[in-house]
């Protein structure tokens, strides 16, 4: 059987998808794994041993329709359910499930508030759109397979032996779910172990700013490829993260992850997935906010002006969970 798994973004939904993709060939004799992914995210599934062949879009599913009609795929997996991916499966002509993507649910909950979403985490709706194929959950982590010549020696780049630091993840896409320069600088100086701030380009200056605020801080934000920053995730004693890509690369290593939560909510169902380690994460939000969840991804700003789902983080709560699992 020849399967095409599709999910064209981000860092954090194509790391959740792999127990998916770990399940279907563990548990199918015979069976041939295909992954269409955006080529910006690429690097993600590289490496991936589960994986016989990945194929890349840069901007529109044109680029792809011809060489994946020659591919004669006996079904479509969708795991991002969205116009794009239904119009590829029409073009493609194959037999495509989809998993609930529940967008009406969501909408309720972030426009009038009322949570009507199942408890139920993204990687178990995963799920569904393999019943078919009678492929159950393995109850395992999700993976992330880093390729030797990005292992960090941490020792060597920035002076401290695995299992010495903390790794914190200060970015994120949208800036609601980041907590601003105060907090961040508050939460820096309450923490005992040094710390090692990961990002992109854009988080350089912040993370420069906290640099200075705190001796024990080394910033490598712009400084590593994303299998980089994994690695040094990997090696850490504990992981801060708001919620994106990082935290859910942290939970693929099982590392005990603090997760700092702004205009998103863990309702959605995109919190940790680390089903053999449940207690190795905290979750930090602002409790009782009438706001909260203004949107299912975020803003640039706050659209209250207010921003209190990060300015209201009781930070002294943060600083004991990383404590606590360092």
């Amino acid at each position: 059987m020849k399967i095409l798994v599709v999910r064209f973004s981000s860092i954090g939904d194509i790391v959740l998808t792999t127990p998916i993709i770990r399940c279907l060939k563990q548990q199918l004799l015979n069976c041939e794994i295909h992954f269409l992914t955006k080529k910006s995210f690429y690097g993600i599934v590289e490496n991936n041993p589960h994986i016989d062949k990945i194929h890349t879009i840069s901007k529109s599913i044109k680029e792809i329709i011809n060489p994946l009609k020659d591919e004669k795929f006996d079904c479509i997996i969708d795991l991002h359910n969205n116009i794009r991916t239904k119009s590829l499966s029409f073009k493609l002509g194959v037999r495509t499930t989809r998993f609930p993507k529940l967008n009406i649910l969501k909408w309720i909950y972030v426009n009038l508030k009322i949570n009507k979403l199942p408890s139920i985490h993204i990687v178990d709706r995963y799920f569904e759109a393999v019943k078919h194929l009678n492929v159950v959950n393995d109850k395992l982590p999700c993976d992330y397979f880093i390729a030797s010549h990005d292992e960090v020696d941490t020792n060597e780049q920035f002076g401290h032996l695995p299992n010495q630091y903390v790794a914190f993840a200060i970015g994120a896409q949208f800036a609601t779910k980041r907590l601003p320069e105060n907090k961040l600088r508050e939460l820096c100086e309450n923490v005992s172990l040094p710390i090692v701030l990961l990002g992109g380009k854009d988080d350089v200056s912040m993370g420069d700013k906290l640099i200075v605020s705190n001796g024990r801080v080394i910033n490598l934000c712009g400084k590593l490829s994303l299998s980089q920053s994994a690695s040094v995730v990997k090696q850490a004693r504990c992981v801060v993260s708001h919620d994106t890509g990082l935290m859910h690369i942290a939970s693929a290593f099982e590392k005990p992850i603090v997760s700092i939560w702004g205009n998103t909510t863990p309702a959605l169902g995109m919190y940790p997935y680390m089903p053999t380690k449940p207690l190795l994460f905290s979750i930090h939000e602002v409790p009782n906010l009438g706001c909260r969840p203004c949107s299912k991804i975020g803003f640039k700003t706050c659209p209250k002006k207010h921003f209190s789902c990060m300015q209201l983080q009781d930070i002294t709560l943060v600083a004991r969970d990383v404590e606590r699992f360092s």
